[in-house]
């Protein structure tokens, strides 16, 4: 599975670009309604999830829990920790709201589609990257605020998680219900139109990448941060990928796990999702002028954990092809 520099992710830079060029209609204010357009997007995304959840696919992997723990602990609290301590011993070298964005990052749940597609492509356990990638998704509309809460908390901020429990209510879970819930009459033609419901759903996110830097930039907040910003961001993402990649690989050994799980684990344990991450981002930093930079460090680490991950899945699947009948994995 080679790196594909896609159209979603030129539609990254074109929507980023274009919110510097004319930030005014996707800025508070503007003919586009950001406050509102915002929230009906978060909707629509979490329903089309909904509906192409199917919780039946999850009973494969179910019985697999010390895979399950492994995933669930490298996401919500190995790289929470991480995040921590390299705020620490960053200091004043990273500004205030990039130090909120690694850590917003290091609290997201795990992807679900780049995830599982890299598990097949490198053979491994599909079952288990399915169970591990929708429970993470499930688990993170809790833990996600719950992370940023106690951060901001004792960086001195005033964060108070429950209004953004509420919204997170309204316009992720329950849109998500709805999906599931309209699955046995949608099922099918979800099915069909599968390909284009993804279209709808990562245009969907441009539209909340262009509103996200649209404010900041008409709020001025980039004239406070040089370029600099963006080679802090690339350098701290490659180091935080490479950690949690050699952690997860060697908790992987000391569970004493079959390789096809290990891969699995692998490829859930160290993704970040940036499908939900602009959604709830919205919600959780929605009236704060600086989310563009906030949520610059999740774009960032969004294209390196699928080149390296392709990279990965290519070795390990030429791996598999290599070995005689009789090798071990």
């Amino acid at each position: 599975m080679k790196f594909k520099f896609d159209w979603f992710m030129k539609g990254m830079l074109i929507a980023v670009a274009l919110a510097f060029l004319w930030p005014a209609p996707g800025a508070e204010g503007g003919f586009l309604h950001p406050e509102l357009l915002n929230k009906i997007g978060v909707a629509l995304v979490f329903y089309l999830n909904g509906l192409g959840l199917s919780l039946a696919a999850l009973k494969d992997g179910a019985l697999r829990w010390r895979a399950h723990i492994l995933v669930q602990a490298c996401t919500f609290l190995l790289f929470p920790l991480l995040g921590m301590a390299g705020l620490k011993l960053a200091g004043d070298w990273l500004s205030p709201d990039l130090q909120v964005g690694f850590f917003y990052l290091c609290a997201l749940p795990s992807t679900v589609s780049s995830s599982v597609a890299l598990t097949i492509a490198a053979g491994g356990n599909v079952a288990v990257a399915v169970f591990n990638a929708t429970l993470s998704s499930l688990i993170g509309v809790l833990l996600t605020p719950m992370w940023m809460a106690w951060i901001l908390n004792q960086a001195g901020g005033n964060f108070d998680v429950v209004p953004v429990i509420i919204d997170l209510l309204i316009w992720v879970v329950l849109p998500l219900v709805l999906g599931q819930c309209s699955r046995p009459l949608l099922a099918a033609w979800a099915a069909r139109h599968k390909s284009r419901i993804q279209i709808v759903d990562r245009l969907t996110i441009l539209v909340l990448v262009y509103t996200s830097f649209a404010d900041t930039v008409k709020q001025g907040v980039w004239s406070h941060n040089s370029a600099l910003v963006l080679v802090e961001t690339i350098v701290g993402c490659a180091l935080l990928f490479a950690i949690v990649l050699l952690t997860t690989r060697w908790l992987a050994r000391v569970f004493a796990m079959p390789e096809s799980d290990a891969i699995a684990v692998i490829f859930c344990g160290t993704k970040k999702t940036l499908a939900s991450g602009v959604p709830m981002a919205h919600l959780i930093f929605g009236a704060n002028p600086a989310i563009g930079i906030i949520l610059l460090p999740i774009m960032i680490y969004h294209p390196l954990q699928l080149a390296v991950g392709g990279v990965l899945a290519q070795h390990w699947a030429a791996g598999k092809k290599g070995e005689p009948a009789a090798g071990k994995a």
